[in-house]
């Protein structure tokens, strides 16, 4: 009796401890690009000269200075690899922050877990404001 109880509340706990891992997997992911792009933001108050983060298919890459036609100048000062189970698309790319935290055009960033199709906004307000919402 006690075994077949065991195996009912494990077949019904399953599905539920599967949701809530797939679910904290993208928001940790939202997190580490909230984190990555006010690094990048925080590296050009400090150096008084802008920054610049540009998204790949799967990296994200940060830059000292402001883009210049649509692309980052130099070599990349950061990088961040996004999981592998996890979209992430983007308003504006390249997103360039100015000397004092600001960006040119307001961003946000869209990161979906395919696997059960779950979302969340990562947004760059024009002040350099960093948030994270559900669509």
């Amino acid at each position: 009796m006690v075994l077949v109880t065991l195996g009912i509340l494990t077949a019904s706990a399953t599905p539920l401890f599967i949701g809530y891992y797939q679910g904290a997997r993208l928001k940790v992911a939202a997190e580490t690009l909230a984190t990555f792009l006010n690094q990048g933001r925080q590296l050009g108050i400090k150096e008084n000269a802008g920054a610049c983060v540009h998204r790949s298919s799967t990296t994200l890459h940060s830059y000292l200075g402001t883009a210049v036609a649509g692309a980052c100048p130099g070599t990349p000062v950061a990088t961040l690899t996004m999981p592998a189970a996890i979209t992430v698309t983007a308003s504006t790319n390249p997103i360039t922050f100015d000397y004092l935290g600001g960006v040119i055009a307001p961003t946000s960033y869209v990161l979906t877990n395919p696997q059960d199709g779950r979302s969340l906004l990562v947004t760059v307000a024009i002040t350099g404001r960093i948030s994270i919402k559900a669509p």
